[in-house]
């Protein structure tokens, strides 16, 4: 764990509660970790690709594709096949991605982003523009359900999170993406197949957004096609702030979560204080600009 990011979490948190006197209720720190849990489940997600030394920006795009797609099959298919069918949907969004990047080189800024656009406009045509009310109340009620206290998605995000330290710690695949991100060339040298897990990276971003597109979606029970319009930022900001390098080759899930609880506190104290969604962008801009000049000095330290 980085002991910086953890410092940030602590001081973020006195902080909340000295400017407002509402943040420490119950219900606004429910509504805290709701909120993290779509940041969360597409910051692990973009965590692998970025350890490659890729980006994903297709985020935002392919939570609200996923997010339609599965209001409109539910009626059609029943619930756990619509469910299935739309997080197949997120895995293939991704791989499509993954694939331009390893097959054709192409760039994973553009391939992401092309991919980004496909998947938005995807989203608007199959929902006509307008959006989809999910027609099945046990997974609204999951969506808006506690279980001892906490959100029924947190568990989803506590589980997600398990297992992608157990993938990064303990599996060949998370040694030799991050060998990837550290030295490519070295890496495939020694024999390694890189496009492949490449790809598979690309493909378990869109697999992850999927998850996260559905969750959200049943805060609202809604399948809306301009859900998580610029939530790439977010997401890259959450995984930067946790000390991943965009370089690739630097990063952890522990971190990751800490840095999308210190996003999430972040938007919600700035929501709480009235700031307007105009200069909460620029305040997460800001953020991605000082954690990536600060891993910039840390990197130098080190070398």
């Amino acid at each position: 764990m980085n002991n910086s990011t953890l410092i940030v979490f602590l001081l973020m948190l006195f902080i909340a509660g000295l400017l407002s006197d509402k943040f420490y209720s119950g219900d606004n720190v429910t509504n805290v970790l709701r909120q993290s849990v779509p940041l969360g489940l597409a910051a692990l997600g973009i965590l692998f690709v970025i350890l490659t030394g890729g980006i994903d920006l297709s985020v935002g795009s392919v939570m609200a594709l996923i997010s339609v797609v599965v209001a409109i099959l539910i009626p059609e298919m029943g619930l756990w096949p619509a469910i299935f069918a739309s997080l197949f949907i997120g895995a293939t969004v991704g791989a499509c991605a993954g694939a331009l990047v390893t097959a054709f080189n192409i760039a994973p800024f553009i391939a992401t982003l092309a991919m980004m656009t496909i998947a938005r406009g995807l989203a608007l045509i199959v929902s006509k523009g307008q959006p989809v009310f999910i027609d099945d109340t046990s997974l609204v009620d999951f969506g808006t359900g506690y279980l001892f206290g906490l959100p029924m998605p947190v568990y989803i995000l506590i589980a997600f999170a398990v297992i992608a330290q157990f993938i990064y710690k303990y599996t060949v695949f998370g040694r030799l993406v991050i060998s990837i991100g550290s030295n490519e060339t070295a890496t495939r040298f020694a024999g390694v197949r890189v496009g492949w897990y490449k790809f598979v990276v690309y493909a378990l971003s869109g697999f992850a957004c999927g998850i996260a597109g559905l969750l959200a979606s049943t805060r609202t029970g809604v399948g809306s096609p301009v859900l998580s319009v610029g939530f790439e930022l977010d997401v890259i900001a959450a995984v930067v702030v946790g000390g991943a390098s965009l370089a690739g080759g630097r990063g952890n899930v522990i971190n990751t979560i800490i840095g999308v609880l210190i996003l999430s506190i972040i938007s919600n104290l700035m929501n709480l204080m009235n700031i307007s969604g105009y200069n909460q962008q620029v305040v997460k801009g800001f953020i991605i600009i000082v954690a990536v000049m600060l891993e910039s000095l840390k990197s130098r330290k080190r070398a």
